[in-house]
């Protein structure tokens, strides 16, 4: 996957209606972007362009999985890839400006001259927004046969010094906390 063209679209010669496109990602799709905080993806992503008179719609269906580690533990747990994400590209006269203006983050703008759609940064962006921004086992997982224990026992070892050590500084604050 490493030809970029195959994530270009020439939409010039596509007659008026919906036209559907699809195609497969793995590791080598993210090496121009440096390294992710997930491997192993194995994401499907199914594109619909609805080509009409002046603009287009795109709508992005997300599938596939991949391996990220855990926030909590920092061992290997897999995700689910599973979402959609629609855009209106409008074809316009000065594109860029057009671009800087617009606040809806769903629509963008090409130059009336343009023949491709360059797929390749959305769906990079699109499969990064599919992960969770919280990456952890499932609370019935914690402390199971998948987790680290090491670093289970040292966190709790540390939450158990921090409350230790509380400051004497908010100690008399307390009586105040049933005032109203």
């Amino acid at each position: 996957m490493s030809n970029r063209r195959e994530f270009e679209i020439a939409f010039v010669g596509l007659k008026p209606g919906i036209h559907v496109y699809e195609y497969r990602v793995d590791d080598q799709f993210f090496l121009p972007y440096g390294e992710q905080d997930f491997k192993k993806c194995e994401a499907n992503i199914k594109l619909s362009l609805d080509k009409k008179t002046g603009f287009m719609l795109l709508k992005f269906d997300i599938d596939g999985r991949v391996e990220s580690n855990c926030d909590r533990c920092g061992n290997g747990i897999p995700f689910q890839l599973w979402d959609e994400f629609n855009i209106i590209v409008k074809m316009v006269d000065e594109p860029n400006l057009m671009n800087e203006q617009e606040e809806d983050p769903d629509v963008y703008y090409i130059s009336r001259g343009e023949s491709h759609l360059h797929l390749a940064d959305w769906i990079y962006e699109f499969i990064n927004l599919s992960l969770p921004l919280q990456k952890m086992c499932k609370p019935e997982e914690i402390g199971g046969p998948k987790c680290n224990k090491e670093v289970l026992e040292k966190l709790k070892k540390m939450e158990e010094e921090a409350q230790k050590d509380t400051p004497t500084l908010w100690k008399g604050l307390e009586k105040f906390k049933d005032l109203e």
